[in-house]
């Protein structure tokens, strides 16, 4: 009698494989991603011009060009306008970096790497938290930035724990609008495509918010599409935060976003790109 000839077909990594890797697997996974993409940083510093220079363009061309006549109807001058749009641009980096991990996943998807990761037996859902978390730090580096431009155009600090509770808001709100990206990144054939959308997507939020001019002048239509905007929440809750006024309502609403959107969009990203061929 034969033996019988069992050959064996390796099988891809799977959704399931994530179950077997305990979490001290995700999270050492996680970290070794992390290095990657930093070090991916160190190689090609150039990826941090954005990060370094929006603040820089974004807070001279608002205070300098718009500052005297915004900040006349805000009952002062551009010294008014500076404490009144600072907050408003921690709010506007939390949005427009996002969209780095979106161009940045898709760029790895075409280049192969995704390929790589997936041959490995390693926690899916390490590649998407790591993408975010590096990405979050450009985010915060872009912040710092922008602070120092703002005192050196006459912002004044006066709380510095608003301005820490305004940047941890910003982070949580960011985290959530990643997902978003993210989606993107998997689902859009290439990162010029995912940067169209998300400028198609950005830029109506942006100026149609209280981030850059207050609200009350606006048509009644964009002041009703304003009032369910989380960036104006956002906005709204870091001047409270940092330069005094009104905080709870828009401090809960932007919360309720983050939750909301990070339910809804984190649960997609995951599926797409474990399902994508």
């Amino acid at each position: 009698m034969s033996a019988a000839t069992v050959t064996t077909t390796p099988v891809p990594a799977s959704a399931s494989d994530d179950v077997r890797i305990p979490l001290r697997g995700h999270l050492r996974h996680t970290s070794a991603l992390i290095r990657r993409n930093l070090l991916w940083i160190r190689q090609d510093p150039e990826s941090m011009a954005d990060a370094l220079l929006m603040p820089v363009i974004f807070t001279l061309l608002f205070v300098f060009v718009f500052g005297g006549s915004i900040g006349q109807a805000l009952g002062g001058g551009q010294d008014q306008y500076v404490q009144y749009v600072i907050p408003g641009m921690i709010a506007m980096m939390s949005m427009t970096l996002s969209q780095g991990v979106g161009t940045g996943f898709s760029q790895d998807f075409n280049s192969g790497v995704m390929d790589r990761f997936r041959s490995l037996p390693i926690g899916r859902g390490s590649v998407l938290f790591a993408k975010i978390s590096v990405e979050l730090m450009r985010m915060l580096f872009a912040t710092a930035v922008l602070m120092i431009v703002a005192v050196l155009v006459g912002f004044d600090i006066t709380n510095w724990t608003g301005l820490l509770a305004t940047v941890a808001l910003s982070t949580a709100f960011a985290s959530s609008i990643m997902w978003v990206f993210l989606t993107l990144g998997v689902i859009m054939k290439s990162a010029q495509s995912v940067q169209a959308m998300g400028f198609l997507v950005l830029f109506p939020l942006q100026f149609g918010s209280s981030i850059f001019a207050p609200t009350g002048s606006m048509p009644g239509w964009l002041q009703a599409f304003t009032d369910y905007n989380p960036l104006s929440t956002l906005a709204d809750a870091a001047r409270g935060l940092m330069v005094g006024g009104p905080v709870a309502h828009d401090l809960w609403v932007t919360l309720a976003w983050s939750v909301a959107i990070t339910a809804v969009m984190a649960p997609v990203a995951i599926h797409k790109f474990k399902t994508k061929s």
